[in-house]
C-alpha cells in the first residue's frame, strides 16, 4: 500500500494530483500546520527526520522530494507520463522536473523573505534601510530574473497543449505549483499560455479529486 504523507495546503497536492492520474490504491496522511508559524508539526520527524513534506512510503521505500517522488511514481506505475527513457524528449522532460524546484520556485520564494522583511515589525527608524535593500534587490535581481524564467516557459507553451506536447507528463504535475504561485503573487497579464495552461490544469476532473481530498496549496506563501 502506497502512504502519502502530506502537509496540509502544501506543494505535495501535485503528488495527490499525480496519484489520482495514476489510478492508484493509495491513503492519505494529512498534518496541520503550526497555527503560528505555518511550519509542519514535529509528528512528520516520526516518519522521516527532516519533518518535510510530502513524504511517500510504499513498501519498504520512504521517499521525499516532489521531483523525485514523481519521477519515482511515473518510472514505476505509469510510463505513459513520461516519454520513452533516452530520448531527446526524456532528457527535456527531465529538465523540467528539475527545473520547477531548483530555478523557478527558489525565486518566488525569494520574494516571500524580501517581502517580509519589509513588513516585519522593527524600529522606526530601520524600516526606509531595510525596505531601501529590499526594494534594489527585488527591482535588480528578482524581478528581472522572474520575467526571464516566465517569458521562457510562456514561449515553451506556445503551440502545445502540454509543456511535452499533446499529452500530460510528469513534467506538468511539477510545474504547476510554481506556475500558480507565480500567478497568485504576480502580474500575470502577459502570459496568456500560462493562464491556459493553469485554467487546463485546475479544470481536470484528477487535478480536482486531488484537491476535495488534500485541500488547495498554500498558493500566497505565507
Amino acid at each position: 500500500m502506497i502512504t502519502l504523507h502530506l502537509l496540509a495546503q502544501s506543494r505535495a497536492l501535485r503528488i495527490v494530483w499525480l496519484l489520482e492520474e495514476l489510478g492508484l490504491d493509495y491513503q492519505l496522511k494529512q498534518y496541520a500546520r503550526d497555527s503560528q508559524t505555518l511550519l509542519a508539526p514535529d509528528s512528520l520527524k516520526q516518519v522521516h527526520p527532516l519533518g518535510k513534506s510530502p513524504i511517500l512510503q510504499d513498501g519498504e521505500q520512504v521517499l521525499t522530494e516532489s521531483g523525485m517522488i514523481t519521477d519515482y511514481l511515473i518510472s514505476r506505475y505509469g510510463q505513459q507520463l513520461m516519454p520513452e527513457y533516452g530520448s531527446a524528449d526524456y532528457w527535456a522532460y527531465q529538465r523540467w522536473l528539475h527545473y520547477a524546484e531548483a530555478s523557478l520556485m527558489p525565486l518566488l520564494l525569494m520574494s516571500l523573505v524580501f517581502q517580509r522583511v519589509e513588513s516585519s515589525p522593527m524600529p522606526f527608524f530601520v524600516r526606509p534601510i531595510a525596505r531601501k535593500i529590499s526594494g534594489s534587490v527585488k527591482q535588480s535581481f528578482l524581478h528581472p530574473q522572474l520575467a526571464l524564467h516566465l517569458a521562457h516557459v510562456e514561449r515553451e507553451l506556445t503551440g502545445k497543449t502540454w509543456l511535452m506536447g499533446e499529452k500530460l507528463s510528469g513534467a506538468d504535475i511539477m510545474m504547476s505549483y510554481p506556475l500558480q504561485a507565480a500567478r497568485m503573487r504576480l502580474d500575470m497579464s502577459q502570459y496568456p499560455q500560462i493562464a491556459r495552461y493553469l485554467a487546463q490544469i485546475e479544470q481536470g476532473a484528477a487535478y480536482q479529486r486531488a484537491v476535495e481530498k488534500a485541500g488547495e496549496p498554500l498558493l500566497k506563501l505565507k
